[in-house]
């Protein structure tokens, strides 16, 4: 059993208010806010470890250096990775697909094919649509049902021999669909083809084990994880960051420079150009120590009650549809409410500390299946609670009754 309280007071901008309001902080599909641990460790680092790693010899930059590489190492027994070299930091989700959307549309050619799904972020159709049109190559698109689950029929008649790689969220940001990925990797390992899968809105609410899930590419963004941003990590299974080209070029990520020829470095710095945000990833390691200690599993169920009672308070408001229904979902809920744009939604419950998102959400083709311009969603972390679903039902329903 989480207690709430305590892990409450562990998040510094928990206690701040907003409009005269106490916060309500239901953006966390956003980014997740910072544990006070986390906060520390960035704060430490700049001032007692500071120094570039990998390169010198002092005793700063040795230390530097050993918090680095021992994040590498935190991150690949969390998520369960053979080989630490297969960790490689990136900045982000964003920057981890299109690491190795770039690498393969160097190995595409004419005629192969990529799948995506209905469900992506725009972060994991753009690259691959680019990867395309460089390589040849051709865009298939899983649909999706009315509930907004993937249409697995309709997967396997997309699989084929030219299918060279299969790109899919884990969870869907916009409606919090849990994807059958095991399945899904094992039909596209069947006709051989690489798997990445976009783990950005999963790590936070359950734990991954990338050699049960045996996919080729998983990525994730510190900032989901509660961690800093403008950190990730991209795994890859060495045999295909091997085969990849480098996607940057520079310092550390070379063994030998002449003008006449340059050998680049093996793993993980082979895409690890310039100077890392070292800060930011020592504090990564230090979100995931944070995350173990409290159990992702008790993160899960607790996320999952919050879950429950949401939807059936939304269910009670007779203008209120929820868009999404998938049987298997994380702690996302987005809905309309009949006749009002979101926008104004969101604006009025920020004036009660209300904090949600509205828009697209980077997901344009979503909106498209259902045939609207945006949502409110509301996404959940396990320092929320029911007295805030309630707070945030009340904001509602005043909006509403502005709005009519």
């Amino acid at each position: 059993m989480l207690n709430i309280s305590k892990i409450r007071e562990d998040f510094p901008i928990l206690q701040v208010k907003i409009n005269g309001k106490p916060l309500v902080y239901f953006d966390n599909a956003s980014t997740g806010q910072k544990p006070e641990v986390v906060i520390d460790c960035l704060n430490d680092y700049y001032q007692n470890s500071n120094a570039n790693v990998h390169r010198g010899v002092h005793s700063l930059s040795q230390e530097a250096t050993n918090l680095f590489e021992e994040a590498r190492v935190k991150l690949q027994e969390h998520f369960n990775a053979k080989q630490a070299h297969e960790i490689i930091f990136t900045r982000g989700t964003t920057e981890s697909i299109n690491l190795v959307a770039n690498g393969f549309s160097q190995l595409l050619k004419k005629g192969d094919e990529i799948i995506i799904s209905q469900l992506e972020h725009h972060s994991n159709i753009v690259p691959w649509q680019i990867a395309c049109e460089k390589s040849g190559a051709l865009l298939k698109i899983i649909p999706i049902n009315e509930r907004g689950e993937l249409i697995l029929d309709d997967y396997k008649k997309l699989l084929s021999k030219k299918t060279k790689i299969v790109a899919i969220n884990h969870v869907s940001n916009t409606l919090g669909t849990i994807n059958p990925i095991k399945k899904i990797i094992d039909l596209a390992h069947e006709l051989g083809a690489a798997v990445l899968i976009d783990g950005a809105q999963a790590t936070s609410h359950f734990k991954v084990d990338i050699q049960d899930l045996d996919c080729d590419f998983y990525c994730t963004s510190a900032h989901k994880m509660y961690g800093p941003t403008g950190v990730g990590m991209l795994y890859g299974k060495e045999k295909w960051l091997e085969k990849l080209p480098v996607y940057q070029s520079g310092g550390e990520m070379i063994k030998e420079v002449t003008f006449e020829k340059t050998t680049y470095a093996g793993l993980p710095f082979k895409f690890e150009a310039g100077t890392p945000n070292i800060a930011g990833v020592i504090a990564f390691g230090k979100s995931i120590d944070y995350l173990n200690n409290i159990g992702l599993e008790n993160i899960h169920s607790y996320e999952n009650s919050l879950l429950d009672y949401a939807t059936q308070e939304l269910l009670k408001i007779s203008d209120v549809r929820i868009i999404g229904t998938a049987n298997h979902k994380a702690a996302v809920i987005s809905f309309i409410v009949n006749g009002m744009h979101p926008l104004d939604i969101g604006s009025i419950v920020d004036k009660l500390g209300i904090a949600l998102r509205t828009g697209n959400h980077c997901t344009q083709p979503i909106m498209k299946h259902y045939n609207i311009s945006g949502t409110v969603r509301a996404s959940f972390a396990f320092y929320n609670t029911k007295k805030e679903i309630d707070l945030f039902i009340k904001a509602l329903q005043k909006a509403i009754s502005m709005l009519s």
